[in-house]
């Protein structure tokens, strides 16, 4: 059931992901990836907020397909990271921006996330 689950929310969130880059493509050199940074930090209070409001209570199948799958697909490191090397050979001063604005926008959504949802950030014990 939790492996059905990640394919599941997985493939939901490669779409969504998909859509947004549509949207907001950065395929030429030295363009800011507005989009990954977007996604990131929703993901980021998304994820945050799922975990303080409906994680005490969601059964683990649910977890793994909100979490792991549809968050998971959703956010990528590996695109934050790609976007930054690219940027880093040409456009160093954007590279830092990206990867300042990167840590400091994800971390806020990631408390606001955890505070919205009623939960201290201290508070957070991980289970699986």
């Amino acid at each position: 059931m939790n492996a059905l689950a990640v394919l599941v929310g997985g493939l939901a969130g490669t779409g969504l992901r998909l859509g947004i880059d549509s949207l907001l493509p950065h395929t030429s050199p030295g363009t800011f990836p507005l989009s990954t940074l977007l996604i990131n930090v929703t993901g980021s209070f998304v994820l945050a907020l799922l975990v303080a409001r409906a994680w005490p209570t969601a059964p683990g199948w649910l977890r793994f397909g909100l979490g792991t799958g549809l968050l998971g697909s959703f956010t990528t490191f590996s695109a934050l990271i790609v976007s930054l090397v690219q940027l880093s050979f040409e456009f160093p001063a954007i590279a830092v921006l990206y990867l300042g604005a990167s840590l400091v926008l994800g971390l806020g959504a990631a408390w606001i996330g955890l505070r919205l949802g009623g939960r201290r950030p201290a508070s957070i014990t991980v289970d699986e």
